[in-house]
This record gives structure tokens, sequence and C-alpha cells, in this order.
């Protein structure tokens, strides 16, 4: 068997896990999670939310304060990391710069006493199934971004892990290596099988790789579901605030979320009878490209105080050429009941 078929997916669950540094509010607060078996989840927040210290937890890097964690119904809450059956890949990649990338993958097996030429054909074959059999011998500083990530990768598949975690593998990337190597991932993780728990401060990058996304605010879960689930009805304020494209609106039924291309707008003088819908004043314009998003503010409102004061209208831009909004234009906003959803208010 080889060192790729040998590799196993399994599921992670977290059970009232709480990290607490000194006397500060929790960084992770009494958190439940189940991942699936052969998914890729991604843990989605703001800085600070807790999302990496709970991967750290997982991966033992990070020692929890109370609750459990367990990797095939196995509890691995105090194991050692070497110990848990799963591999980590860093944010920086944190290969060895003085050793080839052949060296740099087959180093834990060398730390584990396997001799060179059996260690050296497992980590070749790792490099070859990333693209980078033919860069073997070069070293880290000779390889470009992507490509310290593909050694990366092998490096850390070599382990055989069951569960990959990932700290923001992407961050260090340009945008368009970014685009590129997301795909390469979610391409690896389906072919492996493997559980992928990826942490990502990016909304973006959430949606377009994970089966399940989990959205954190201070040390809690505010949400967790499929990307589509998540953009279309988010559960919470926060939430449709962090994932964008929403707006947030008091209604005399309480407060809600509409998507920004889903609401309706008209010239003030132009303005449809409608029991859903208010004046505004255009505030900002920006050409997207395939759409103009446009900026709104209620008029007296404030918003560094008022929640509905900074709206957003998503226009195609054929309907934006046939008739231009402008900075400072009174218009009328308006939504149909059945695109709005309830939205729960923050936390205390």
């Amino acid at each position: 068997m080889t060192a790729i078929q040998s590799l196993q997916a399994a599921a992670v669950e977290v059970v009232g896990l709480s990290k607490q540094f000194g006397s500060g509010p929790p960084a992770v607060d009494n958190i439940d999670l189940r991942i699936a078996s052969g998914s890729y989840c991604c843990l989605l927040g703001p800085s600070g939310c807790g999302k990496s210290t709970t991967l750290r937890m997982i991966a033992g890097h990070e020692t929890a304060s109370s609750g459990d964690i367990l990797l095939e119904n196995r509890n691995i809450t105090r194991l050692p990391a070497a110990e848990r059956g799963t591999a980590m890949m860093f944010q920086s990649f944190a290969l060895f710069p003085h050793l080839s990338a052949l060296d740099n993958v087959a180093f834990s097996l060398k730390m584990k006493g396997e001799g060179k030429a059996e260690r050296h054909a497992k980590a070749l074959q790792l490099l070859e199934r990333v693209a980078m059999g033919h860069l073997a011998e070069r070293l880290p500083g000779e390889l470009s971004g992507g490509q310290q990530q593909r050694v990366a990768l092998a490096r850390a598949l070599i382990t055989q892990p069951r569960v990959l975690l990932l700290d923001e593998p992407l961050s260090a990337l340009d945008p368009f290596l970014r685009i590129q190597m997301r795909a390469e991932l979610k391409r690896w993780q389906k072919e492996l099988g493997l559980t992928f728990i990826h942490v990502t401060h990016s909304q973006e990058e959430a949606m377009a790789l994970a089966d399940t996304m989990v959205v954190m605010n201070r040390g809690t879960i505010e949400q967790i579901g499929a990307p589509r689930e998540v953009f279309n009805r988010p559960a919470t304020e926060f939430v449709a605030r962090f994932m964008g494209g929403h707006n947030v609106l008091d209604t005399a039924a309480g407060k809600i979320g509409v998507r920004s291309d889903q609401m309706q707008i008209s010239p003030a003088s132009e303005a449809p009878a409608s029991a859903h819908g208010f004046a505004a004043i255009v505030t900002d314009v920006q050409y997207q490209g395939t759409y103009v998003l446009l900026g709104l503010q209620q008029p007296g409102s404030r918003p560094s105080a008022d929640s509905t004061a900074e709206l957003s209208v998503m226009l195609p831009e054929t309907r934006f050429a046939d008739r231009p909004y402008t900075q400072g234009e009174t218009v009328q906003l308006s939504w149909d009941a059945a695109v709005a959803h309830p939205l729960q208010a923050p936390r205390a």
C-alpha cells in the first residue's frame, strides 16, 4: 500500500471546548462542533474571534482549558500533537531554508529513524503528486510562493494524517496565485478523501472552498452551514454584516436582512408604491465590471451610530447604463417581503 493510498479520512468533534488566557474573556467559549468525515470545513471570522485558537487546540499546539476533542470517536484532548493523527499546514509554510524540497518533505520520517532511500522514495511520491517532483532538489528560497506551498502540503501529508489542519495557508500569496491555489487545495482534498479544516478571515475564500462554513465571533459559533445557506440566510446580524452583500434593516416587524442584489432602487420622482421601503441618498458609486455598487444612507442618519445608515445596492452594469445614479441623488429603496429574512440581534 502506498503512502497516498493508506491515507484515511476521519470526523472531528469538539464538545464544550473552551480556552482561557489570563483573566480576560475566553478566547474560545464552550463551543460544540462536528466536522463530517471527508469534508472541507472552513473556520471563518474576524481577527480575535477564536478560529485559530480552535484549530491549534485540535492540533495539540494549544491546551484546552475545558471540553473534549474527538477524532474518529477517540478522545485526543490530552494527547501530544504527534500522536493525534492530524497534521498542520502553517501560514508561513515553515520550510527549513537549508534543506531541499525533498529533504523538507522527508524530514519527519528521518526523525522517526526511517532509512534514507525509503523516506526519499515516499517524499518523492508525494512531491510528484503535487506536481513538484521535477524541483525536488531545489531549496525553498529557489521556489515561488505557490511552489513552497505545494512542498508544505506534501510535508504535511507524509505523516499520513487523517485530518489536515490549515492555518490561513493562502494569506501570504498574491491575489492571482491565491485563486489558483485554492482551486488546487479543493482538488487535492477531494482526490485524497481527507478531512480538511481550514482557518481563514476571507469570506470569498471560505465560500469557494468549504463544504461547511463555521462563522465565529468573540469565541463562539454564530452559524454553521453550507456556504450557500450561510450567505443567503445569515442567522444573525453579525453574520449578515460580516459576510457582506446584505443590508441589515430595522422594521416594525423586527430586524431583517435583505441581499444587496435583491434591493430595488428607483428615482425619487418615479418611486413605486411599496409597503417595504424608504428614501435614501446615494453616497458612493463604484463600477465593478459586471455590476455597479451603490452606497446609500438614509437622510439624517449617522453611520457611526445608526445600524441602518450604511446601505448598498448592486445593480447590473446594463441597468446602471440605462439609468445612472449619481452621488448626492435622493432615491427610493424597496424590497419584496419574500426576499427578507429575520435576523437575531447581537449578543450583549
